[in-house]
């Protein structure tokens, strides 16, 4: 067995990517997924499908399902499973179908980096992910909210660091005004940022490295 890696070193490669097409493939035609032919590491990760409008489309692809772990989890024994659970049991989401594929692509993020910010604004667009954790101003002994943007959406997006920290608020279930979280100076919220290492290959170019083996 081939040894691991700290997660530091973690780089996502096209092997990582090819893997979870094959995985999804497979669970498709009925067949077990394949043996991992990476080097095993132990790191949070994502794997992420975004969906084209048509073959031939130039757009930015949609979302269709992302999910991961921000706990250090092994490649070998979690990449295949996050695999099939962004692409099918994402809540937000009818589960991916195979008449689907073509029009797909598929992104493994594997996350390095973490670091304690010191304000809700420490961080950089198309640099960072980040993780907020804050409880309602309203009731700071009752209910915790947390969520996670990886460190692409902001720049997808076309966000400032402020439309993307609100829009975070929102996405940790709050309902109310996020600037009374993000401004709130007596229990103010606390951000984790992150850095990853991804990778993404389209149906198509999963094709085309199967055909070339």
């Amino acid at each position: 067995m081939a040894s691991s890696k700290s997660a530091i070193d973690n780089e996502a490669t096209r092997e990582h990517v090819v893997y979870c097409w094959d995985v999804l493939v497979n669970h498709y035609a009925g067949k077990q997924g394949p043996e991992p032919p990476f080097e095993n590491a132990f790191c949070p990760l994502f794997v992420t499908w975004k969906k084209r409008r048509s073959l031939d489309s130039t757009e930015e692809p949609l979302l269709r399902g992302c999910i991961g772990t921000l706990d250090a989890k092994d490649l070998h024994s979690n990449l295949g499973k996050y695999t099939l659970i962004s692409a099918l049991q994402d809540r937000r989401f009818n589960p991916i179908a195979a008449r689907e594929l073509e029009y797909l692509d598929c992104t493994v993020s594997l996350l390095t980096n973490f670091e304690k910010g010191l304000q809700w604004d420490d961080w950089e667009v198309g640099t960072h992910g980040m993780i907020i954790e804050f409880e309602d101003p309203n009731n700071p002994a009752g209910y915790s909210y947390s969520a996670t943007y990886l460190p692409e959406v902001a720049h997808e997006q076309g966000w400032t660091r402020e439309e993307c920290i609100d829009s975070l608020i929102s996405k940790a279930g709050y309902t109310k005004n996020p600037t009374n979280v993000r401004l709130n100076p007596k229990n103010p919220l606390r951000l984790t940022r992150y850095q990853s290492s991804l990778c993404t290959v389209s149906y198509q170019e999963y094709l085309a490295h199967k055909e070339g083996k």
